[in-house]
C-alpha cells in the first residue's frame, strides 16, 4: 500500500501498549504512525462497505448485473 502524506495534521492519542503491540504485529509495520494510518484507512473502508451494503435492494438499475459484467453483449 502506498501511503502519501498530503494535508496531514499531527494528533496525540493515548492507546494501550498491548493494542499498539498487536497492531504492529498484525500490520507488519514497525513505525507506529504507519500502522495507525493503515488501521484507520482500513476502518474507514469497512464503514463505507457497510453503508453500501445497507443500500441493498434500495437502488434500481437499468441493466442487470450480468449485462453490466458482459458490457451488455
Amino acid at each position: 500500500m502506498l501511503i502519501t502524506m498530503v494535508n496531514t495534521i499531527k494528533v496525540t492519542v493515548s492507546l494501550d501498549n498491548k493494542i499498539l503491540d498487536d497492531l504492529s504485529r498484525v500490520s507488519g509495520r514497525r513505525k507506529t504512525t504507519f500502522a495507525i494510518r493503515e488501521a484507520v484507512e482500513f476502518y474507514l473502508k469497512q464503514k463505507k462497505i457497510e453503508k453500501i451494503k445497507l443500500m441493498k435492494g434500495k437502488l434500481k438499475f437499468d441493466r442487470t448485473a450480468e449485462e453490466i459484467r458482459h458490457n451488455g453483449q
